[in-house]
C-alpha cells in the first residue's frame, strides 16, 4: 500500500488475520475505534468489537492524507450479507509510528 504510513500498512495486514493479540498490539491503550457509529474505547472493548465482527480480505482503492488524518478508502470481502461492500473509509485520525489512538470506519 503505497504512500501510508508503517502502522496503518500494518494495521491491513493484520485486520484480516485471526491472530488477535498482534492486531490489538497495534493499539494504544486508551484507544478509540468507531465504527458504524459505534465507539469501542480501550483494548479490551476493541478486543471485544474484533471479535464479534467477521474476518475479511481488503482491497485497498486509495490512499490519502486528509487535514483529519490518513483516509484509507478499501472493498472488503468475507462472510456477511452484502459482500464484497466496496467504498469503506478507514480514518486514521491519530497515530505515531508505534499505536493508533483513533480510527473512524465509515461507508
Amino acid at each position: 500500500m503505497t504512500g501510508a504510513p508503517e502502522i496503518i500498512r500494518r494495521y491491513f495486514e493484520l485486520a484480516g488475520q485471526p491472530d488477535t493479540e498482534a492486531y490489538l498490539a497495534l493499539f494504544a491503550d486508551d484507544a478509540v475505534v468507531q465504527d458504524e457509529g459505534r465507539e469501542h474505547r480501550g483494548v479490551a472493548a476493541i478486543r471485544a468489537w474484533r471479535r464479534e465482527t467477521p474476518l475479511v480480505s481488503y482491497e485497498i482503492t486509495d490512499v490519502a492524507a486528509t487535514a483529519e488524518g490518513t483516509v484509507v478508502t478499501a472493498t472488503i470481502t468475507g462472510d456477511f450479507p452484502g459482500s464484497p461492500f466496496a467504498g469503506l473509509r478507514f480514518r486514521f485520525e491519530e497515530y505515531d509510528d508505534d499505536r493508533i489512538r483513533r480510527l473512524r470506519i465509515a461507508p
